[in-house]
């Protein structure tokens, strides 16, 4: 029998909008801030109230039960409500708050941002923090990230969800070893590129979006390339071309910090320049948040004085 309204602790429905929105009850325990054994007890508590599982076992993983998918949206607009009612939209000071971020970033992105983004916020909101994690393997769990972070960083063109902002553009360029033996004058042919080994990166978050290499390589004529070796970190390319026969195309800011150090050099090639943008991401629940908001100007200033840098 399910309990009266007036029986039930108010807690238990943000409780229940963190289980329903990460589908794991460790990750709900660690966005509430609470132990995994309460967490549990919460769960359980609600599975009784309801004479429903909620979230039941499939596999490695958990799934909604057909109630809970039905309660979702319901619990999202009441919580929403009373966020609003109790003025968790009230003005965000940075001077003297002591909020922690949480932002996802894509690996490249995390090499460009992070250190200068944790400066600025050191210096504009001394009291508050930053942390970092990467972009889930899982494209379908893309939507339930931006739920649970301020803001998620990543490319463009590969149909990722949610409001978006550009930051700042780079372009791929083809790493060789030093050396290399097709290299003649610093350049390779369409033909070098049709024949010699590729290493590439697989962007699995981006689903089944072409990239814009595929797209140029294609009108090339070099659509069937040879891909050799296949790596999950776009940071790891250049440590896959080190010292071998293959190539790789990579953002040139990452380019320019492994030239030296893996004896590496960029080639000329007669491919159209391939353009990437990073750009941040967040769901529209967070579009009027002030405390997100101004997470979005900070990154955005951030990401104008890199370009700058640049020239």
């Amino acid at each position: 029998m399910r309990e009266s309204v007036r029986d039930v602790d108010a807690n238990l429905l943000v409780a229940l909008h963190a289980l329903l929105e990460e589908r794991n009850i460790t990750h709900a325990g660690a966005r509430l801030m609470v132990s995994q054994p309460a967490m549990s007890g919460s769960l359980g508590r609600l599975r009784r109230h309801f004479d429903d599982e909620l979230l039941v076992r499939q596999g490695r993983e958990f799934v909604l039960t057909p109630l809970a998918q039905q309660l979702l949206p319901v619990v999202t607009r009441a919580v929403e409500a009373a966020e609003a009612l109790l003025g968790a939209e009230r003005a965000f000071d940075p001077v003297h708050s002591s909020k922690r971020f949480v932002v996802s970033l894509s690996e490249y992105a995390m090499t460009v941002l992070a250190e200068p983004l944790n400066r600025a916020v050191l210096r504009e909101a001394p009291g508050c923090s930053v942390a970092f994690d990467s972009l889930p393997p899982d494209p379908d769990a893309i939507e339930r990230q931006l739920l649970n972070r301020d803001l998620v960083v990543g490319p463009l063109g590969f149909g990722l969800p949610g409001r978006t902002q550009p930051l700042f553009t780079d372009r791929l360029v083809c790493l060789v070893a030093r050396g290399n033996p097709r290299l003649r004058d610093g350049g390779l042919t369409i033909d070098d590129l049709l024949d010699m080994p590729h290493a590439l990166a697989e962007f699995y978050a981006g689903g089944d979006h072409k990239r814009p290499l595929e797209v140029v390589a294609e009108r090339a004529g070099i659509g069937e390339r040879t891909v050799l070796v296949t790596v999950s970190s776009l940071l790891t390319l250049p440590y896959a071309v080190a010292g071998t026969d293959l190539c790789a195309f990579v953002p040139s800011r990452l380019a320019e910090r492994c030239l030296d150090i893996l004896d590496l050099e960029v080639a000329r090639t007669p491919l159209d320049t391939v353009e990437i943008t990073e750009a941040a991401h967040w769901h529209p629940r967070r579009s009027e948040e002030p405390a997100s908001i101004w997470l979005r100007g900070l990154l955005y200033d951030v990401a104008i004085a890199l370009e700058d840098e640049r020239g």
